[in-house]
């Protein structure tokens, strides 16, 4: 999802302003990719089979304490997990337990204090302390032709409640909200910018180029749904980020932002 500045000329000066990133390929709420078609490189480490959702089947009904962890290894939401949407389940829970694709150590980030990797291939993103995964978090990049860039970056400015511009909640005015978002990237040719932000997870790229996490703060505000919020990955990653240095709820640069690589093709 990426966002869109236009110069304009107002009274002598050229004005920057952003057109905010929100969903494309989610314009419906609930996509109905068949996610058992989509292949990570991970996926070749795991068995597992294809399962159709049924009408009254739930994460918590059909894999008890590790929804999550089914969730994760489809990178998906509880908000896209409907009836008729196939998805990916390991034949054995047990060996996705605490799923993350990521390197548990990554040298590059060995002498930085914090460091973001975020990999296309397996829509995963891993934070990192002097190379140690902290934590990691499935997310949702941009379809082909608003592909987010590969390379290096670093993120220069925070907003907690952040919303687009340009986009608005399907069927509705409401600005699509780009909750916990953190800016890594400026593309000054082009006028257009790049966040990692809170977003719907479908479990296949669904953006205009930004980087989206779990959000489900946000989709029981916006869509009443899920009712006890429990995937929290944006706000994670956003407190992570900005620890004990102020924050003023608003758009504000910082000077402290991690590096941000990014590197890998989605999968579609």
């Amino acid at each position: 999802m990426n966002d869109m500045m236009k110069p304009l000329a107002l009274t002598g000066h050229i004005l920057l302003f952003y057109l905010l990133c929100t969903a494309v390929a989610v314009a419906a709420p609930f996509g109905m990719e068949p996610l058992c078609d989509i292949h990570f490189p991970s996926d070749d480490r795991i068995a597992w089979e294809c399962r159709t959702i049924g009408k009254k089947d739930t994460p918590t009904s059909l894999f008890g304490e590790q929804w999550q962890d089914v969730l994760r290894f489809n990178r998906l939401d509880r908000r896209h997990f409907v009836r008729g949407k196939s998805i990916k389940v390991p034949k054995q829970l047990e060996t996705i337990r605490g799923f993350t694709p990521m390197p548990a150590f990554f040298p590059p980030a060995a002498n930085e204090e914090k460091f973001i990797l975020v990999d296309q291939a397996e829509l995963f993103l891993g934070a990192y302390e002097f190379g140690r995964l902290i934590f990691s978090a499935p997310v949702a990049v941009g379809v082909e032709g608003h592909r987010v860039p590969n390379g290096e970056f670093r993120i220069d400015a925070i907003d907690r409640r952040h919303e687009s511009d340009q986009y608005a909640i399907e069927t509705t005015d409401t600005p699509y909200p780009m909750h916990y978002a953190l800016r890594f990237y400026v593309d000054k040719l082009m006028w257009v910018t790049y966040w990692l932000h809170g977003r719907d997870l479908p479990g296949v790229p669904a953006s205009h180029g930004c980087i989206g996490l779990y959000d489900e703060e946000m989709q029981k505000q916006y869509y009443e749904t899920p009712q006890t919020p429990g995937l929290t990955d944006a706000r994670r990653l956003y407190e992570w980020v900005v620890g004990s240095h102020r924050d003023t709820g608003r758009l504000q640069k910082i000077n402290y932002g991690p590096k941000v690589l990014i590197v890998g093709t989605p999968p579609l």
